[in-house]
């Protein structure tokens, strides 16, 4: 692909229409509980800044589905973007129609306006032809810089970009990019991948893509118990899919004949319900109750897993080890994220929840990546194209 990074755009003195990806979590009185995505994006919009740029910038926040919500307005993340740059933010009632295109067109060099939520308007998700000229008609270039939505073929993602020519990718997809790929394309051995989360059939695509690139896969979470399952192991209540254990079925096959490490758990936490502070035992591979189910790996395990990493060169981490938005079901995972602090391995975080989980460990800073594509960063490693990576080619 013959895309141009942002110090190849020209910018200067010039309207910019820049995607980002402000989906940020509010609480129940709209204030943002994690800002995260905000400070991602902070380096490409103080570039642009430096370069005399006329900003506009848009994104979404929620699924309003069409419909002004007013708990989903773009209002307090202008309010924390102005806290953070210091400067003025102009906020139009909308994101299109004559209120923002006579502010753009008014627009200083060096200024700033954010575009109220996209999909308050059902053209975005529609990838409409009218509100994408609509909403290029506000810049003469485009910036994507929010990977997170470059799995999505929308309106400001794909359709503006094929309405105007001056078109490429800021500082935070160069990154993702970039380090993504370094681990897919040219990784430091052994390659250690970790998977978690729930189904077995949500990650399929990803594990498959990667057998043939992986020395060794760590498999946690809920997925564990459907490998376990096709194993022969019996774990009570703990909750997967015949589905799921037929998919694993086959990963460990095609692992074997690709001499690729799985490991597994050999113990877990086991309750009897999803309470907090609830009930609780640890329980191995041999003696779990039929009346229990799996909400996390245990002690034993948890050690295994830091043995595997200790020999890493590269690492990618996607899914959670347990249930970790319930303590005590965090301490797997949090045992994780400490054991690659202390991991010299080349380390990539992928995936909404485990960017989450070693926020909350505080430890994503050790980290040499942390993707903030979530379900863009799973496609990416699958080997699909990205619509709104495309859209930027030519």
């Amino acid at each position: 692909m013959a895309i141009k990074k942002l110090s190849e755009l020209p910018v200067d003195n010039r309207r910019v229409f820049l995607r980002v990806d402000f989906n940020v979590p509010m609480d129940a009185e709209h204030t943002i509980t994690d800002d995260a995505r905000i400070q991602a994006a902070l380096p490409t919009i103080k570039h642009l800044l430096e370069r005399e740029a006329k900003l506009v910038i848009a994104s979404h926040l929620g699924r309003p589905k069409g419909r002004r919500k007013a708990d989903l307005s773009l209002e307090p993340v202008g309010a924390r973007l102005a806290q953070l740059l210091d400067t003025e933010i102009i906020f139009p009632e909308d994101c299109v129609g004559d209120g923002p295109h006579k502010l753009a067109a008014a627009l200083r060099d060096g200024q700033v306006m954010l575009l109220e939520n996209l999909r308050f308007d059902a053209g975005e998700t529609k990838n409409d032809d009218g509100f994408a000229k609509q909403l290029a008609s506000l810049a003469d270039v485009y910036v994507n810089d929010a990977f997170g939505t470059m799995h999505r073929a929308h309106a400001s993602t794909t359709g503006v970009p094929r309405i105007i020519k001056d078109k490429g990718y800021g500082l935070l997809v160069e990154k993702e990019i970039e380090s993504l790929g370094k681990l897919l394309d040219r990784p430091m051995r052994p390659f250690v991948a970790i998977s978690g989360g729930a189904k077995v059939s949500d990650k399929i695509g990803i594990l498959t893509n990667l057998l043939g690139k992986v020395d060794r896969m760590i498999i946690g979470g809920a997925m564990a118990y459907a490998f376990l399952a096709a194993k022969g192991v019996s774990l009570g209540l703990s909750r997967f899919s015949e589905d799921d254990v037929e998919a694993a079925g086959r990963m460990m096959k095609k692992a074997a004949k690709r001499d690729v490490e799985i490991v597994l758990p050999v113990d877990h936490i086991a309750a009897l319900d999803l309470s907090p502070g609830g009930d609780w035992i640890e329980a191995g591979n041999d003696d779990f109750p039929d009346d229990r189910m799996g909400v996390d790996i245990g002690p034993e395990t948890r050690e295994l897993f830091h043995r595997k990493l200790l020999d890493a060169g590269s690492v990618l981490w996607n899914g959670p080890m347990g249930v970790f938005e319930i303590p005590p079901y965090d301490q797997g995972t949090e045992a994780i994220a400490k054991a690659l602090v202390r991991s010299p391995a080349y380390t990539v975080v992928g995936g909404g929840d485990s960017a989450a989980a070693v926020r909350k460990a505080g430890v994503s800073a050790f980290m040499n990546h942390v993707s903030t594509g979530g379900g863009a960063a799973l496609e990416y490693l699958k080997g699909n194209e990205l619509p709104g990576l495309k859209a930027l080619d030519g």
